[in-house]
């Protein structure tokens, strides 16, 4: 049975932060628009801020479909499973907000992420918690991890900035919808 939370408490914060890949949900407001779903991980990427407030570190990726629709409506929802152990899927239901390398929160919030490279680091995602609750999982499998994929942290410290800076313009400069996402972006300096 379905439960909902008041909050995440210490024991579901340590078990959403145990988890090694999470889904995060999105959509625009235009009913033709497509929705999103976008897996993240990577170790050290997702921190809980608060009861009510979680964040993950973003890199650059080949789409931006998650900061164009929190951009135009904030509607998110990030969903762990459970694939070691007890059955269990939780939902977090919110707010999301994004902010981008440079931006003056940014730096403040970066020290709650343990993972070190900042080369190719977008934003950050924000997420302002309105409702927690879990199912069952009785249908997600069982998974060994063999561990966190390089391929990204690779990838990204073979390039420099400028690299970035023209990849947010002309690759994440707006949703596959035609919603702005980083058409203004650049670089910050110090990557």
């Amino acid at each position: 049975m379905a439960k909902v939370y008041d909050g995440i408490d210490a024991d579901l914060a340590a078990w959403l932060t145990d988890q090694p890949v999470l889904f995060v949900g999105t959509a625009p407001l235009a009913g033709d628009g497509r929705v999103n779903v976008s897996p993240k991980g990577m170790g050290g990427t997702f921190a809980v801020l608060g009861e009510h407030a979680v964040a993950y570190l973003d890199y650059t990726g080949s789409g931006a479909e998650t900061i164009a629709h929190l951009r135009e409506n904030g509607r998110v929802v990030l969903m762990f499973c459970a694939f070691t152990g007890p059955p269990r899927i939780v939902r977090l239901h919110g707010r999301g907000r994004v902010v981008l390398a440079g931006d003056p929160e940014f730096d403040a919030l970066r020290g709650a992420f343990a993972k070190e490279r900042t080369l190719g680091q977008r934003s950050i995602v924000v997420v302002d918690v309105e409702r927690v609750a879990d199912a069952c999982g009785f249908a997600v499998p069982l998974m060994d991890l063999r561990g966190d994929r390089d391929v990204l942290d690779r990838a990204h410290e073979r390039r420099d900035e400028a690299f970035f800076d023209e990849y947010w313009r002309t690759r994440n400069a707006e949703s596959i919808d035609g919603l702005p996402a980083l058409a203004e972006r650049t670089a910050p300096t110090g990557g």
